[in-house]
């Protein structure tokens, strides 16, 4: 299976390599309208013992299922949430390897649907999911000529 890096940015929450407080995500397409990440949650993002605030897991499955519809770093498609809806099947822990997957849907004019999941890496459960409806950013509120002068581009693992 072959993995192409998506950008990243110097401050987003999720995969802002700058951000102090980020989560620092590193997202692969595996396959057209699939994406990939794989994360260890610290314990400062915990809502009670041993388990990931639902919040973040929220953060997370948003990212990843809008990133499904981004497709390569030389024309990315830049969406903004309008609607996300979470369903937490099951504790979602600290300290132990998830791995994240992001699926692209239904794709018409501006809105885009996409799903995302959560899973432990090691045993494949599905721990939290999500669906989201997304909508294209306005050209005129990025400039794709800046992009990298703005900070998003492909960083080295």
């Amino acid at each position: 299976m072959t993995k192409i890096k998506q950008p990243n940015s110097r401050h987003c929450f999720i995969c802002g390599v700058e951000n102090p407080v980020g989560l620092h995500l590193h997202i692969y397409e595996t396959e057209p309208g699939v994406v990939e990440t794989q994360y260890i949650a610290p314990d400062h993002f915990q809502g009670y013992p041993g388990v990931l605030h639902g919040g973040i897991v929220a953060a997370i499955i948003d990212e990843v299922s809008g990133r499904a519809h981004m497709g390569g770093a030389d024309n990315p498609r830049f969406m903004f949430t309008g609607k996300l809806e979470i369903k937490y099947r099951k504790n979602v822990p600290i300290g132990k390897l998830l791995k994240i997957i992001g699926k692209a849907g239904r794709s018409k004019g501006k809105i885009a649907e996409a799903w995302a999941g959560i899973y432990d890496a090691e045993t494949d459960e599905l721990l939290a999911e999500g669906t989201g409806m997304h909508i294209d950013v306005p050209n005129q509120q990025i400039d794709a000529s800046q992009l990298e002068e703005l900070g998003w581009k492909v960083y080295p693992d």
